[in-house]
């Protein structure tokens, strides 16, 4: 029970950040005709912030199955890679149905803290995930009931907060790593020039995410690959920088 109240406890800071991001999902919905407990049930069984805001545009477009998806494979496939590297710092109990079952909660921010631990069990990710799925699933729909609400300004004005959560992730990256700046200014220039080039805006939002995304992802890996070198530097400025931040917690 100490390793799901543990659990609980990391998880709380996750949900507080997914209550305010799927409050403009739930808003967005709502501005695109979806019902409010379409919204929420969608934030229920799914809880992917970017598969979601993508999907929900290609979900109003009848009969594109097939962009859908693509784009959703292309956006979600990143939670297999987590997946498989939190396999390896699991309890001997999480295995089989518990994997199975947990493996559904895997995000970016709850795969960071669990990817922390020395050894991950089956009671600590759980009380990691109960937080965090409560609040995107509360959020989505406090913001979808607020759409049916709230003048059409005030959503318009909520409806930026995800880019801003987009741009708070990207930029500090950006800012430490020059491979990374590379990538993000060659998907926003790849992107820029799908949405204004006659012809190529035509092609579906979701198809164009896909194409953006591998080949942005492709190019930084060809011009900047990865070496053992450059893997273990990167660690030893994450240990030195967690070692400062102990430091400088204790002296407080």
């Amino acid at each position: 029970m100490q390793d799901y109240k543990k659990g609980l406890r990391s998880g709380i800071p996750i949900g507080l950040g997914y209550l305010s991001v799927s409050f403009t999902f739930g808003i967005m919905a709502t501005s695109l005709g979806f019902k409010i407990w379409q919204a929420v049930l969608i934030s229920f069984l799914t809880v992917t912030s970017a598969g979601q805001f993508s999907g929900i545009k290609t979900m109003m477009l009848p009969g594109h199955y097939m962009e859908m998806v693509i784009s959703q494979c292309t956006i979600n496939i990143r939670y297999s890679f987590m997946s498989i590297a939190l396999s390896q710092k699991t309890s001997d109990k999480f295995r089989g149905f518990w994997r199975a079952l947990l493996g559904f909660f895997i995000t970016d921010e709850i795969f960071a803290v669990a990817v922390a631990e020395p050894i991950v069990s089956v009671r600590f990710f759980a009380g990691l995930s109960t937080i965090p799925w409560f609040g995107w699933t509360m959020g989505t729909f406090l913001g979808a009931l607020s759409g049916s609400l709230l003048p059409g300004r005030i959503l318009s004005a909520l409806s930026l907060a995800i880019y801003g959560m987009f741009i708070a992730i990207i930029v500090p990256e950006m800012k430490k790593s020059k491979p990374v700046l590379v990538v993000v200014f060659l998907a926003a220039a790849m992107s820029s020039l799908f949405y204004y080039t006659p012809g190529l805006k035509n092609i579906p939002a979701g198809f164009t995410v896909s194409i953006v995304a591998i080949t942005a992802a492709l190019v930084g890996a060809l011009f900047f690959p990865l070496t053992p070198e450059t893997v273990a530097e990167a660690e030893s400025k994450q240990v030195l920088s967690d070692v400062n931040k102990m430091k400088g917690g204790h002296h407080e």
